[in-house]
Order: structure tokens, then sequence, then C-alpha cells
């Protein structure tokens, strides 16, 4: 059996795989993945929006939505202690629970990963069309995924520096606003007053709201989970991708709340923006504290900051999932070359940007149609995550820790799954027929011998009776 310890080589020798991808992050560097993931500027293209979902009370949906979301952290890292391999909670399902169980979970957050590439560059088409009205969509759309395509082609590493570079930038941007906002408030711009209104407001609160507000919020904090997906290219430890996606989340909702609280007090008396001006509500705001010119600095760094930076990140962590899934023959094989140089998953960056760009091209104005199937997705794993937590370590380890591998993934359970059973109709639909073209697929690999119930397939997801130590078919041959 293959000896435990944080250097990583080991541990894939446990799970039967070899080291192919670079291992070089850093557990700061998850952290900075995480972060640029989720983007800390994320509030800003959906502050109207939100404002109106939520009278007013943006900072308290985020809130909501870090309380929502801290159990489904907490899950994944257990799980990536567990299995601390790339792909994610397709390798935690089926490893814990079943193999089929786990080709439906990475199936499901894959129809998440291979959209939320498409929703960022046509959010990001959308701002940049602000700026450049004569310029049309689709072409911001190529140009976005031109570069990010040929950064992820020439390895994590690569991607690392990109990341921290555009992290700094949106935290730079983060601390100017600050600024200016406090110094509005300060003196009164448009009646502006220091208040915790924004935060709670006891006579526009209800429970409805609550419940809408945890929706929007479940969305706005998707990307933590992609930390999972470079288990085997952190050099941290077990532990490194479980802290860096709580301490990611964490952080990401203190820059949400901050930053919409200070707007939301710089509109006093409002609790509901107008349709000329929902969409851009929060860049109207930088306009009446600052002047023009800074609004559109803020509309540049929103466009660059989700077309580039999140877009790379989610490009990335789908590659991956590609890889995991394709190494374990459930999806073409092909999609699991590394290149000796750059020790990156090339062809499965090269599908996921052909992909993206179709859908892009196809869904280009069509935000809400692409939100809902990316909820769906990323529910829809989650729940397969949180069980995977209870049969895995309350059951089959018969774990005394009570919180984690009981409490909190039924917690989180319940909290995603009343999520789901409210979203919208349109999204149960396409997230239905989407889980028939799984059914399908999983269909043919079967009956090709490589599926995930052939004897041949079955081998790599054993456990066996010592400590859990796993072995792939090729390996106990």
């Amino acid at each position: 059996m293959a000896t435990r310890n944080d250097t990583g080589s080991s541990d894939l020798a446990e799970f039967g795989y070899k080291q192919e991808l670079n291992r070089t992050l850093s557990t700061t560097d998850l952290i900075v993945y995480g972060l640029v993931f989720m983007v800390p500027i994320a509030p800003w293209a959906i502050f109207g929006v939100v404002f109106n979902a939520a009278s007013g009370m943006v900072p308290l949906v985020y809130i909501i939505g870090l309380v929502a979301m801290i159990f489904t952290a907490l899950s994944y890292a257990q799980m990536s202690k567990a299995f601390p391999i790339a792909g994610s909670v397709y390798s935690y399902v089926g490893r814990a629970l079943h193999p089929v169980l786990g080709f439906f979970a990475g199936w499901t957050i894959l129809l998440d990963y291979l959209l939320v590439p498409t929703l960022l560059y046509v959010f990001a088409a959308e701002s940049m069309s602000g700026i450049f009205p004569g310029v049309p969509k689709p072409l911001w759309i190529i140009v976005f995924l031109i570069i990010n395509t040929a950064v992820n082609y020439v390895g994590i590493s690569f991607t690392a520096i990109v990341n921290r570079l555009f992290l700094a930038a949106e935290l730079v941007f983060v601390v100017i606003f600050v600024i200016m906002a406090i110094v509005a408030i300060s003196r009164g711009t448009n009646g502006a007053v220091f208040t915790t209104t924004p935060l709670f407001n006891a006579d526009l609160f209800t429970p409805q709201l609550a419940a809408a507000a945890l929706s929007i919020a479940v969305l706005s904090f998707l990307g933590f989970d992609g930390i999972a997906t470079l288990g085997e290219e952190a050099k941290g430890g077990r532990k490194a991708a479980g802290v860096a996606m709580i301490t990611g989340l964490v952080l990401v909702a203190v820059f949400f709340v901050t930053q919409t609280w200070l707007a939301a007090m710089l509109v006093p008396g409002t609790t509901q923006f107008g349709d000329d001006e929902v969409n851009n509500a929060f860049f109207g705001i930088v306009g009446s504290i600052s002047g023009s010119g800074w609004m559109v600095a803020f509309l540049a760094m929103n466009a660059l900051a989700v077309g580039i930076a999140n877009a790379v990140a989610a490009q990335s962590a789908t590659s991956r999932l590609l890889f995991s899934m394709s190494r374990d023959g459930r999806l073409p094989r092909f999609l699991a070359h590394i290149d000796p140089k750059s020790k990156a998953p090339q062809r499965a960056i090269l599908v996921v940007a052909g992909l993206t760009l179709v859908l892009g091209l196809v869904f280009v104005g069509q935000i809400d149609i692409i939100s809902t199937l990316v909820n769906f997705g990323a529910l829809t794993s989650f729940l397969l995550l949180h069980v995977s937590v209870v049969g895995y370590y309350a059951i089959k380890k018969r774990s005394r820790n009570v919180f984690l591998h009981w409490v909190s993934p039924v917690l989180g359970f319940l909290i995603i799954g009343f999520v789901l059973w409210n979203a919208d109709a349109s999204a149960k639909i396409g997230g239905v027929i989407w889980l028939a073209i799984g059914a399908l697929v999983l269909l043919y690999y079967v009956r090709k011998g490589t599926g995930v119930l052939s004897e041949h397939a079955a081998d790599p997801f054993t456990v066996a009776e010592s400590d859990g130590d796993l072995r792939t078919a090729g390996e106990k041959a």
C-alpha cells in the first residue's frame, strides 16, 4: 500500500494514478484561483437586479449565501482530503458511493462547468458593448476566448501568474470604490448616511424574500468548488484544497458584503431601480460620486475580470474535469492526454474552447437561460456531494465527528435541495434533458466495455477492506 504523505505522488499511486499534471500550486495559489473564479467584484454587474429582488438588502443576500454555502464548502473539504485527485465531485461520489452515481455527479457538474465559461463571455460581451457599442458582441466573445485558451494552453504555472495579476487589479478597484464611497457618504452626497438598513430592514424583510435571496446568493458563490479540480496540481498536502475553498469563500463574502453595503447607502430611500437603470445600477452609482471617467474604468475592469480572469479559471476547471472523467474511460480517452512540456491537458482545453465558442455565439444575449442551467448542474452535484460525505465518513468509516460527517452535510443537503426545488421550471426541464443525455452516454460506454458498469471499469472504484486503499484494474492484473 502506498504511504500517505504531503508530496502528493504517493496519494495518486494509492488511487491507481501516476503524477502527470504539474504539481506546482501552493495553498495561496489555490485561494487566489478560488477568488478569481468567484470574482471579488461580481456584485457590480448584478447589483441592481439583486437590489430589486432583496428590497435594497443586498449585503444581507450575501450573508445568507455565505451561511448556506459554508456547509457545501465543508463537505468539499472533507472529500478533497479523502480523495485528493482532479475529478472533484465526480471522483468523490464515485469512490465514496458508487461509480454510476459518480458518473452522474460528474455529468451534472459538467453542465455547470461547460456553461459557466459561456455565461462569462456573454457577460463580458455585454459590458464591452456598453463601452464600445459599435463592436459586435460575438467579436468580443471570440477575442476573450482566444486570450484565455492561450493562457491555459501554456500551463498551470502561467495561469497562476495571470490569476494573481488580475486579482491584484480587482482588489485595487475594490479599494478605490471603498475610499470613494466612504468619502461620499461622509459628505452626505445624494443624501447618503451611514446606516445598517441594507444589512437588515425589519419593515421589508419576509421569509419569501430570504428564500429568493438564497437562490441568488448560491449562484453568486459558485466557483469555490473549482479549487477541487486542481487537487493533483496542489503541493500543500491533502488539506490544501479544503483550506483554500473555505478561506476563499469567507474572503469573497467579505468583499461582497462590504461593496454592496456601501453602494446601498449611496442610494438612500431607494428600494427599487427602474428598468432603464437596473442593469447598470452599480456603475451609475460610481458615476454619481466620481464622474463618467471612473464609471467607464469600472465597466472595463468588470469586463476584463469576467471575460479573462474568471473565464480562465472556469476553462481550467472544466478541462481538469474532462481529463479526469476521460482518464477513467467515462469520456473519450483522447481528452486524457497530457502535454509532456506544459503538463497541461491541452486537448481538453481546446475542446472546452470549441464548445464554449459555439455555445457563446448561440446564447449571446440570453443570460437568463444559461444561468438557470448552470444552477441546476451545480446544485444537483452538490446534493450528491453531501450524500457522499455521510456515506463515506459516517457509514463506511464510522466517524465519530457528528458535526462534520452528519450535521453539516445534512444541513447542506437540505439547503441545496430547497434551492433546487424552487428553481425555475426551465432549469429543471433542461437539467432532466441533460441527465437523459448522460444516461445515453453511460449506456454507450457500458456496451463498449469501458463504462462504469463494466467489469473492467469497476475495479478503480473498489475500496479495499483494509483502510480504503484503491487500485486500478491494470495494477491488480
